[in-house]
């Protein structure tokens, strides 16, 4: 028998881990919060820093203006980053998903137009899929795109529009063909987030944080060239943009911080406490073998609906865990109470579990459906 796989980073990977360690710690400590920085942590001066240092479209082809990098240098970099709490949000949606959607969707002229903002650091994005009453059912979108002449006239409603008031362009779903089967009838466009029409309103949560907004589209025209890859056929684009979406490093490591500053105060005599410390361990290095196989291009279709589910129930374990160390002081306003707050959050952005379950039976175990309740 072999001695079985080499988990260990070489000495590159390792030198470039503790460099991007060593970054997100001094920029963590310049903010207020440093879970979630994925989600909340806007910083353009941050943004600018990464690309100085060649941290944006790192993997991207170098003929696209990327850096043409390994996979694992990204990963080790931005698990190092959002770890620490760096406030990597503005730089985050448009490198985790809009680049590759563009590189693989995108026209020539749109790469060249939108790709080297993304690469510098200088533009900031965000995604207007999610609608009332279409929160994980892409199918169900009522935001109507309408053709005109050399362009399109948008009328709808998004919502939970993470990043939206502070966004240069939203990647915008909208149903093109009302009379196509809920499925198809869907188009993908860049909307310029400055154009006539376009009305942000930010959501308040319960932490007090207002990165979720509405966003209202009333008569915004979309010139023609901003339309995205096939007309009417955005759903399975959609498809490919959510398994960047779900099967990142950023679905498990958003309240490492916490746990690891919170774990020294675990009562480990206390055999209950410690067989909780070690299941969490466990289940961390479970959930990064996820994600690296996403990565390392091994996982099977509809991967990352598993890798989401386990690493969002994780988080929220870690939420958990956190309380019960600190106990009454949980009960105050402080970064394990704030956390707790936000768990919640954790399995229903980006797809719930619940449909994320659903697609793990239905699509990759092929489990029958249960039959309709009479």
């Amino acid at each position: 028998m072999g001695s079985g796989p080499d988990h260990h980073w070489d000495d590159r990977l390792l030198a470039l881990a503790e460099e991007a360690r060593s970054v997100g710690r001094a920029a963590a400590q310049r903010c207020e919060i440093q879970e979630d920085s994925w989600l909340i942590g806007t910083s353009r001066a941050f943004s600018r820093e990464l690309a100085d240092r060649g941290w944006l479209g790192m993997t991207w082809p170098v003929e696209h203006g990327g850096g043409g990098r390994d996979p694992l240098e990204r990963f080790v970099v931005f698990e190092a980053l959002i770890a620490e709490g760096a406030p990597v949000a503005t730089s985050w949606v448009a490198d985790r998903q809009i680049g590759p959607t563009l590189l693989q969707y995108g026209t020539d002229e749109q790469r060249r137009r939108w790709l080297p903002d993304i690469v510098a650091g200088t533009s900031a994005w965000c995604i207007g899929m999610s609608e009332p009453d279409a929160g994980s059912d892409v199918a169900s979108l009522r935001t109507r795109a309408v053709r005109q002449n050399d362009h399109w006239v948008v009328d709808g409603q998004k919502v939970w529009t993470s990043g939206a008031a502070s966004a240069d362009w939203c990647y915008l779903i909208a149903r093109t063909d009302p009379d196509a089967p809920p499925h198809a009838g869907l188009s993908e466009f860049v909307v310029d987030m400055r154009s006539p029409g376009i009305e942000v309103r930010p959501i308040v949560d319960a932490t007090g944080n207002a990165h979720f907004c509405e966003v209202h589209l009333n008569g915004v025209e979309v010139p023609e060239d901003c339309l995205v890859g096939t007309e009417h056929g955005s759903f399975s684009q959609v498809m490919r943009q959510m398994e960047h979406e779900r099967g990142g490093i950023d679905r498990l490591v958003s309240n490492h911080r916490l746990y690891l500053d919170v774990r020294p105060r675990a009562d480990l005599t206390d055999p209950l406490v410690r067989q909780e410390v070690a299941a969490i361990e466990s289940a961390y290095r479970i959930g990064r073998l996820m994600v690296l196989r996403e990565v390392l291009g091994q996982a099977p279709r509809g991967w990352s609906a598993v890798t989401k589910t386990w690493c969002t129930e994780f988080e929220q374990r870690v939420a958990t865990f956190c309380g019960s160390v600190v106990g009454a002081e949980a009960l105050l306003w402080n970064r394990v109470s704030r956390n707790i707050c936000y768990a919640p959050a954790y399995t229903i952005m980006g797809g719930t579990t619940q449909i994320l379950r659903d697609i793990v039976g239905d699509r990759m175990l092929g489990l029958p459906r249960a039959a309709a309740a009479r």
